[in-house]
């Protein structure tokens, strides 16, 4: 095999791990902002959130977030946007582990959709927080 050949072949694996990279945040990203939504309902049914025109900002971040996932993908300002709304949905479990209201304190312990609830932060915490690295590995590695 002649060095030529050797580049291409480095070049084509270096395609499709980007290609894997990209496919993965999107994945992750997509997965963060449905938790998202299922956390904002959560909110809404424990009347943590009260219910009104207020979630319509939250209906915009997660507006954003899409568009920043779907289609400007593979830019540095999807990657920021997905980093951005990643952090936002990493603190989501903090504040509601840390709040008087929250998951300890609340009325969401002593009620039987309790399990979905707190399922929901902790995989909401693991799929932002992977997003978050593979934003920030993508915006690392741009020009």
């Amino acid at each position: 095999m002649d060095r030529r050949t050797s580049v291409g072949v480095h070049e084509t694996q270096k395609g499709k791990s980007h290609m894997k990279q990209t496919a993965m945040l999107t994945t992750a990203s997509l997965l963060t902002i449905l938790l998202m939504t299922f956390h904002v309902a959560g909110d809404i049914l424990f009347r943590i959130s009260p219910a009104g025109l207020v979630n319509l900002f939250a209906v915009f971040v997660f507006v954003v977030q899409l568009y920043g996932t779907l289609v400007l993908g593979g830019r540095r300002a999807g990657y920021i946007i997905i980093f951005l709304g990643s952090v936002l949905g990493l603190v989501i479990p903090v504040i509601h582990m840390k709040g008087t209201r929250g998951i300890i304190g609340g009325d969401i312990g002593n009620s039987s959709q309790a399990f979905l609830f707190v399922w929901t932060l902790l995989a909401l915490g693991i799929t932002a927080t992977f997003s978050i690295i593979l934003s920030a590995r993508a915006l690392w590695s741009l020009p």
